[in-house]
């Protein structure tokens, strides 16, 4: 059974962010809480076994914000030259010829593509980058959207790239054409962002560029991480189902009034299941993305839920919440304001960071107080 990609309801969504702030489209610098400096975040490289870990991860009282080690992203040890003329297709079905792969630009809602590019080692040739993209050694490249998610065809004309990855995260579809009429190799890419999804991700954007042998390199590394993070978890996981946390992930977008569950098969879903996690939106059969209800929040029961930094900061932090969505204090969520949150740019980003990301997550389930909550000012 195919599953539903995660993103381009992310990309309706983001229209009611655009339209809350600048800062609200996800730009991590401008208010996600989540301390990402390097060295910032020391628990997120220790070992999940040396920290203070709770006995009873249902009943744990308070926020969390879940933060990556640092704002890196290593690349392969690789050098081989990308090898063109190829002709790949993509996701849209089109075929496409790339001759040139000296001036990338990889853009869409969530950073992914840029990060997947700087982990084959090709950063060097990166030439823009989505409003997005923050990670150590973009800062100097031009933002080529506006509005937080939007295609820019002036900005991106004037870097000139030979070759755009981007989805349908990102658009208009006809600035995409646009781009194509004006001679540029514009491949699009799977937006099925999950973590088993990951190890095709790089296989195409890795073929597009003319460097499969990098793609492959990298996809042994991030499976050998993510391996390793799994294998950290388990340790920590209670053996009794009903020992282990129930979580729901909450979209929100309080200037937008934009409140969504995202289930079964929305990405958001394998993230819950990485961590040792019980969905409650499957349980409750909620499929994909779609609006909140009172009456799934207090039928799911959740014990934790899941919301992006500046979701959470949109609606003035845990009382915030609670006071606009009254159904999630029936919850035990709710009567303990028990919330981990997670940077915009990174918590369903997955991609080179998929291990970081549920080791970060799970850090804050299982040892929260080495995970502290960030500040709750909304995003300005």
């Amino acid at each position: 059974m195919r599953r539903r990609p995660l993103f381009p309801a992310l990309l309706v969504l983001a229209l009611a962010l655009a339209a809350c702030t600048p800062a609200a489209a996800g730009d991590a610098a401008a208010g996600d809480g989540a301390p990402t400096p390097a060295g910032a975040c020391p628990a997120a490289s220790a070992p999940l076994a040396s920290l203070e870990l709770e006995a009873d991860v249902r009943a744990v009282d308070g926020r969390s914000t879940a933060c990556l080690p640092d704002r890196t992203i290593a690349a392969i040890d690789d050098d081989t030259a990308p090898a063109l003329p190829v002709t790949v297709t993509d996701a849209e079905g089109r075929a496409v010829e790339i001759t040139d792969a000296s001036r990338i630009l990889p853009v869409d809602i969530s950073g992914t593509i840029a990060a997947t590019v700087f982990a084959l080692g090709l950063g060097d040739r990166v030439v823009g980058r989505d409003s997005s993209t923050d990670f150590a050694g973009t800062e100097d490249l031009p933002v080529v959207t506006k509005s937080g998610h939007s295609l820019n065809p002036e900005a991106i004309l004037e870097v000139a790239p030979t070759v755009m990855l981007t989805d349908t995260t990102i658009g208009p579809k006809e600035v995409r054409q646009q781009l194509r009429d004006a001679g540029i190799a514009v491949v699009v890419i799977s937006d099925e962002r999950r973590i088993d999804t990951t190890g095709e991700l790089v296989a195409e954007i890795a073929a597009a560029l003319g460097v499969p042998g990098r793609g492959a390199a990298l996809v042994d590394r991030l499976d050998a991480e993510l391996a390793a993070a799994r294998a950290e978890i388990a340790a920590l996981t209670p053996a009794e189902p009903a020992d282990r946390a129930r979580m729901l992930f909450l979209y929100v977008r309080g200037s937008a009034n934009v409140y969504y569950i995202f289930g079964a098969d929305s990405g958001a879903d394998s993230l819950i299941d990485a961590v040792g996690g019980v969905d409650v939106a499957a349980e409750i059969g909620w499929e994909g993305m779609k609006p909140m209800t009172a009456e799934a929040l207090v039928a799911a029961q959740p014990d934790v839920l899941v919301m992006m930094t500046d979701g959470l900061t949109s609606v003035g932090g845990v009382d915030g919440l609670i006071e606009r969505i009254p159904a999630i204090a029936q919850t035990p969520a709710g009567a303990r304001g028990r919330i981990i949150d997670m940077a915009d740019t990174a918590i369903l980003s997955f991609g080179p960071r998929s291990a970081e990301i549920i080791r970060s997550l799970a850090g804050a389930l299982y040892a929260p107080a080495s995970y502290p909550p960030g500040p709750d000012e909304p995003a300005s």
